[in-house]
């Protein structure tokens, strides 16, 4: 496998920058997601990795090789699509044979190749069937077996799971991350489903509005994240405005008064709704504050409480449901929120 250099890539359509200045080293046999909302540049800048499109300035290296002006069949990337591009009128193994046949591969070789692609992803005993005769996860198996037949030395996936269900989405991400492990596949994976991005990336890269906004380990940005916009996006996140008075005192434009480690200049300040806690009664917490319950959204195994502070102010929290009934989070039932101070994240802007 190889590393991969993304340099200062740019690409423009007519007078719209999709990706602007994008910059980023992958390592080999690493597995880095590209996560953000529709239209933030994830899909475009896979695509110029590819080959498919052609950046506007900057380059990409695959191992030491420049491949910035590669096409595509010579650039050893085997990439899987949202909608898996599957030939209705052919085999299972006669679209795995077709990408061999694209990348010039002997035909004398073709069958072994087709048979360990099938192996991986346990489609041999489908071989013989055709698209229509497959579910969905089955066809996406077939289209990562074709991907990976040729033994490309980059793995590319565009939200390749989009188009499952709940269920199976999560079978085959945990396939699709077992077999990038066990072959030590260097691979970027589009999505921008967070859950996705957080249960199968080493790395993450959020992008918004073309740019890249934040890159590290899955942990890093959600525990960390460098601005509002990663903190919006990635989970949910209770924000207070206002200002910093004194270092480590935050109070918010309704009176709120929160300590915040560390914070001198911030005007905004968020805390994960996991990390605030109900009860009846005051807690010892440095940041603990007397509400109403106003609304509760049961999850299955996780209930989102609302709750309405005296100044006017939203605080969600996150609980756990262990089987208390609803009767504990009823609107207007009276309590308490609080959160410890090092779990506070504070924004300069």
């Amino acid at each position: 496998m190889a590393q991969v250099s993304i340099q200062n890539l740019k690409k423009q359509f007519g007078s719209s920058v999709a990706v602007s200045d994008f910059s980023l080293d992958i390592a080999e046999g690493e597995l880095v997601a590209f996560l953000g909302p529709s239209g933030c540049g994830k899909t475009t800048t896979l695509r110029m990795i590819a080959g498919f499109i052609q950046p506007t300035a900057g380059s990409i290296f695959i191992g030491d090789k420049d491949v910035t002006n590669i096409p595509v069949h010579k650039r050893n990337t085997g990439m899987v699509f949202q909608r898996y591009a599957l030939f209705p009128h052919m085999t299972v193994a006669e679209n795995v044979a077709f990408g061999l046949e694209m990348h010039k591969v002997p035909k004398a070789d073709r069958d072994d190749a087709i048979r360990r692609a099938l192996d991986m992803v346990r489609m041999t005993a489908l071989r013989d069937r055709y698209p229509r005769q497959l579910s969905g996860g089955q066809q996406q198996r077939v289209a990562i077996a074709r991907a990976l037949a040729i033994q490309p030395l980059v793995f590319l996936l565009d939200e390749p799971l989009s188009n499952l269900d709940a269920k199976l989405r999560g079978e085959v991400r945990e396939e699709i991350r077992a077999l990038q492990q066990r072959l030590g596949l260097t691979t970027i994976f589009v999505t921008h489903d967070q859950e996705e991005a957080l249960a199968i990336a080493d790395r993450m890269a959020i992008m918004h509005d073309g740019k890249v906004q934040q890159v590290g380990t899955p942990d890093a940005l959600y525990e960390r994240p460098a601005n509002l916009f990663v903190a919006d996006f990635l989970g949910k996140m209770n924000f207070f405005q206002g200002k910093t008075q004194a270092e480590g005192q935050f109070v918010s434009e309704q009176g709120t008064a929160i300590v915040v480690p560390g914070a001198t200049t911030a005007v905004q300040v968020g805390v994960r709704p996991e990390r605030v806690y109900l009860s009846a009664e005051p807690t010892s917490r440095v940041n603990s504050f007397a509400g109403t319950i106003e609304s509760a959204v049961y999850l299955g195994s996780l209930v989102d409480v609302r709750v309405a502070l005296p100044s006017g102010e939203k605080v969600l929290s996150q609980c756990v449901n262990i089987g208390e009934g609803s009767g504990k989070w009823a609107p207007g039932t009276p309590c308490h929120v609080s959160f410890e101070a090092a779990d506070c994240v504070a924004f300069n802007q």
